[in-house]
């Protein structure tokens, strides 16, 4: 049965994706404590990525920032993976962002808010965190996004 956040994901048109299989040897998401930290997110869709190459070369600071809001639904399907149930989510705390750059692209930031924003719309309040935007040459597979989350949780 879909809680309370599956039920803001379909209200928004969105479903949460199965957990995207790990690349390398890593989990997609651990538990520590109340907290579950999410390995990185591609955007990754039914297994494949969705774009590749550079923001600000091949993929546009447009397309990036929608890629990002796929990384967030992956990364909340490897909290569930672990949490059992996003309702148990007290809060989001930390949001990593990494885009692969064009040498002249400064617009991190606004890339990320695609992250933020959809965890703003799903989660509410609970939805706002501390984050950092990272420009970085390349990621894997030539993705263009990347997105890890920490979240708190409340007791089951």
């Amino acid at each position: 049965m879909a809680g309370a956040v599956e039920a803001k994901l379909a209200e928004l048109g969105l479903t949460l994706p199965g957990v995207v299989p790990p690349l390398a040897s890593y989990q997609p998401a651990v538990q520590s404590g109340v907290y579950v930290y999410t390995s990185g997110q591609l955007p990754m869709v039914d297994g494949k990525l969705a774009v590749t190459g550079k923001v600000g070369a091949e993929v546009t600071p447009d397309e990036a920032k929608e890629l990002a809001k796929i990384c967030a639904l992956n990364a909340l399907a490897a909290v569930k993976s672990v949490a059992g149930d996003l309702d148990r989510i007290a809060r989001v705390v930390k949001v990593v962002g990494f885009v692969a750059s064009a040498s002249d692209f400064t617009g991190q930031p606004a890339v990320i808010n695609g992250a933020s924003e959809l965890l703003g719309a799903v989660l509410g309040d609970k939805g706002v965190h501390a984050r950092s935007a990272v420009g970085v040459a390349v990621l894997p597979l030539d993705a263009p996004v990347e997105v890890e989350v920490q979240v708190e949780l409340v007791d089951a």
